[in-house]
């Protein structure tokens, strides 16, 4: 009997999807019953341990379910990851009870997005300017976020501000007075993820709110929620190579020209082979991030970073060479292949730009030349 609690949801979730992320992604909407019964499953954020009604699944098991998600639909898979750092965030950060409140709600049916970024505060989110002012036995959080994904579905958003001058996380009912979430009009990509601005106005809350009380170093909880966000990113863009690779190669071996099959022509099988060589060099990167991250190995922030940065440059390239290969055939919206080549250039930009993680590498990279590593 196999120990990982996701082999079975990769086919349901191959039917429950079906042919239905074309319109999805036109639209810009997910249905709302879909996400909640994979939230009542524990399956948008598996790693919850079972304790607090989780999947408790490893990283390597969730990551490839999460590759699968992403192979079938991004926005799927980015409302995934969002629910999963919302819950990451809270195991880490919460107290007991917390854990016992939040956790068990998103595996229970309720959605959750994270708010980080601001107007002023994107990849310096050290100039977070959302704040959480204590009022009593309240706290009052004013600030705006943007593009935050998932929120237009959220019940909860864990809002990322300061307090006390220390960073906090605070979670916020999508209901409470002062909450207003305006969708981001027409989104390039991920367009039925509900990206969102989440505007907050003397929202109060009790102080119970506040994960662990508060009192946290803004880089080290920015950091922490992000390396979840990161990890998962990677194995979605796994899933867009697999699902490029598969329309690529179908289209080439079917369609002929000049009485000779695409996939013979050099040049098209060029883009194949190239394709080939990153879904596995991304799922190799991914494969060892994941087991850094169930070895609570040292590796494991590098190794997260090197993953994504590795699997959304890959998505991104190998997108591109999709689109070649299948030419007008992907020029259609909604199109698996046009939908990746929006998707992925997005995941360039997201959990930290491909700029920002190149820093981070690099930073490792004197770290091993002074210590002779």
């Amino acid at each position: 009997m196999s120990d990982n609690p996701l082999e079975a949801a990769a086919a349901e979730l191959t039917a429950r999807v079906g042919d239905r992320a074309a319109a999805w992604d036109v639209d810009g909407l997910l249905p709302e019953d879909l996400l909640r019964a994979l939230g009542a499953r524990g399956l948008l954020c598996a790693e919850v341990p079972a304790e607090y009604g989780g999947l408790g699944a490893s990283s390597l098991h969730s990551g490839r379910f999460t590759a699968h998600a992403g192979s079938l639909c991004s926005s799927l898979r980015s409302v995934m990851t969002s629910q999963g750092m919302a819950a990451w965030t809270i195991q880490r950060f919460g107290d007991r009870a917390q854990r016992a409140a939040y956790l068990g709600r998103l595996t229970s049916g309720d959605l959750a997005a994270v708010a980080f970024s601001e107007p002023a505060a994107g990849s310096d989110l050290s100039s977070v300017a959302t704040t959480v002012r204590a009022d009593g036995d309240d706290v009052v959080v004013n600030g705006e976020k943007v593009w935050i994904t998932a929120a237009a579905y959220a019940d909860l958003i864990v809002v990322v501000g300061e307090l006390d001058g220390l960073g906090t996380a605070v979670v916020v009912p999508s209901t409470a007075e002062g909450v207003t979430i305006e969708r981001v009009p027409h989104p390039s990509g991920c367009r039925a993820a509900g990206h969102s601005t989440v505007r907050l106005r003397d929202v109060r809350l009790p102080r119970s709110a506040v994960l662990g009380g508060g009192g946290v170093e803004l880089s080290m909880l920015i950091t922490t929620a992000l390396a979840y966000g990161r990890i998962s990113v990677a194995w979605g863009c796994v899933g867009i190579l697999r699902a490029c690779l598969a329309a690529a190669g179908a289209h080439a071996a079917n369609r002929h020209q000049g009485g000779v099959a695409l996939a013979d022509r050099q040049l098209v099988a060029r883009h194949l082979a190239d394709l080939y060589a990153d879904e596995q060099a991304a799922t190799r990167v991914c494969e060892h991030a994941s087991r850094a991250w169930d070895g609570r190995s040292p590796e494991m922030v590098v190794a997260t970073v090197l993953a994504k940065y590795v699997s959304s440059t890959a998505a991104a390239r190998g997108s591109g060479a999709a689109v070649q290969v299948l030419a007008s055939a992907a020029a259609q919206d909604g199109h698996v292949v046009a939908r990746a080549h929006r998707d992925a250039k997005l995941m360039e930009l997201i959990e930290g730009s491909n700029e920002i993680c190149q820093l981070i590498l690099a930073g490792h990279t004197r770290v091993l030349v002074n210590t002779g590593d």
